[in-house]
């Protein structure tokens, strides 16, 4: 007589596990590597702490494109994209006062 094996549930989590990673280590689904920290999500006070603004300054950011995600009723961010929308804010004003000085204001 043959045994046969009857998997538990730890089996079955172990083998989806497995085969969602095989799945996403495919050369289609290939993510540039990032910095641990920086896919962090954070809420609005979070953010508010990390920029040193009050969350009415933030809710202004965010109408003027400061990326956000909403997920049920929640905003939620990811850190690197908002450093990156800082940077990306700082250098364009940079750029913006350097061209008002070049005219003598």
């Amino acid at each position: 007589m043959e045994a046969f094996y009857v998997p538990s549930e730890g089996d079955f989590k172990r083998w989806v596990k497995e085969a969602v990673q095989e799945y996403f280590q495919g050369a289609l689904f290939q993510t540039p590597a990032v910095p641990d920290g920086q896919h962090d999500l954070m809420n609005r006070k979070d953010v508010a702490k990390l920029l040193q603004v009050s969350l009415v300054t933030l809710t202004d950011w965010m109408k003027r494109g400061l990326p956000f995600h909403k997920q049920r009723g929640r905003v939620y961010f990811i850190k690197a994209e908002v450093l990156d929308y800082i940077r990306e804010s700082q250098s364009t004003k940079a750029r913006y006062l350097s061209g008002i000085n070049h005219f003598g204001c």
